[in-house]
């Protein structure tokens, strides 16, 4: 293990700890990765299933903490020759606040401006998330390689949703709606939790608390099939919909197991229910940089159950191979998945 990574990244080390790991670790990040050192950064993220959420509290805290950011950055170097342990040790006191204030996120958040005009542009990276709080009092949660962009007017809450996938918590506000973009769909709401998903072929939407409006964008039309009673169209807790690009959609109601599986990224776990194999891999890019290939048509097919953590690909890779007979053939960035003979 390099000597400037985190000593105490073990995944063994008690909860409180990993806080402060983040601490180090963005400071690491901050100064910039060697390649040993990012790869020890993912082993991390995917060694405690709570490190991924901890570390996106911390980046939020932080940037709420930017005067004191500033003023630790542009410390000078303490020793030459250990340039960049000199930078994090130097750093490590304001960290430590930062850290304290992470820790204690699940009870308090910190405020923020109660004024309807807000706006801010966020993104994750492949294999990070990130929590924002929202200065109405609602949560946006994006998963990996995700992108929002949030604008608040005085007569509406208007968040973009320009790739991947988030999660919305929202502040009931009903003179305020809250407004969510993904491609042509517009999924409107007042005070509910819903997630929505940017597929190569849709817009997915799941509602887990409340009821959400999902329109036509630009023709502020319903996508939805009217109900029989004559009420308006709305998608309900534990209903999911599947809106291809110029087409009604598809509407489906789902178990409290099948809306855990499909939120447990938030947890930084990937749940699995008889799904083919293909569609597991490509769960499993979705969160790493180095790529699963399924060179074998006849395994692509075949259907798999399990529970991972979202960045231990080589866990999958390595019962896959001991257990189904599947070689792996492992290369630069990517491991190529075939049968045996």
């Amino acid at each position: 293990m390099p000597t400037s990574v985190p000593s105490a990244w073990d995944n063994s080390d008690p909860e409180g700890d990993s806080a402060h790991q983040a601490a180090e670790w963005f400071a690491l990040r901050d100064a910039g990765f060697t390649a040993d050192q990012r790869q020890e950064f993912e082993r991390w993220l995917g060694a405690g299933e709570r490190h991924a959420l901890v570390f996106a509290e911390f980046e939020e805290t932080w940037s709420r903490l930017g005067g004191l950011r500033a003023v630790a950055l542009e410390a000078p170097v303490l020793a030459t020759q250990h340039r960049r342990r000199g930078k994090l040790l130097w750093v490590s006191g304001a960290l430590a606040a930062a850290a304290a204030v992470v820790a204690c996120v699940t009870w308090w958040n910190l405020p923020a401006p109660a004024t309807p005009q807000y706006s801010i542009v966020a993104s994750t990276e492949v294999g990070m998330m990130r929590r924002i709080s929202l200065p109405d009092g609602s949560v946006v949660r994006l998963n990996t390689d995700s992108a929002v962009a949030v604008q608040f007017t005085a007569t509406e809450r208007n968040v973009r949703l320009e790739r991947g996938e988030a999660h919305f918590q929202v502040a009931k506000n009903p003179a305020w709606p809250f407004v969510v973009g993904a491609g042509p769909v517009a999924v409107r709401a007042v005070g509910t939790a819903f997630d929505v998903r940017m597929r190569p072929e849709a817009v997915e939407v799941l509602v887990t608390e409340g009821r959400v409006r999902v329109d036509d964008e630009a023709k502020g039309i319903s996508l939805l099939a009217p109900p029989s009673a004559g009420d308006p169209p709305l998608l309900v807790a534990g209903q999911r919909a599947f809106i291809a690009v110029g087409t009604a959609a598809v509407t489906a109601t789902v178990t409290p197991a099948e809306i855990g599986q499909a939120l447990a990224w938030q947890e930084w776990r990937l749940e699995f229910v008889a799904t083919p194999l293909a569609d597991i891999v490509a769960e499993f890019n979705r969160y790493n940089r180095h790529k699963l290939v399924i060179t074998d048509p006849r395994l692509a097919s075949r259907r798999f159950g399990g529970t991972f953590s979202a960045g231990d690909h080589a866990e999958l890779v390595r019962l896959l191979e001991e257990d189904f007979g599947v070689i792996a053939e492992r290369g630069e960035g990517e491991t190529r998945l075939r049968l045996a003979p």
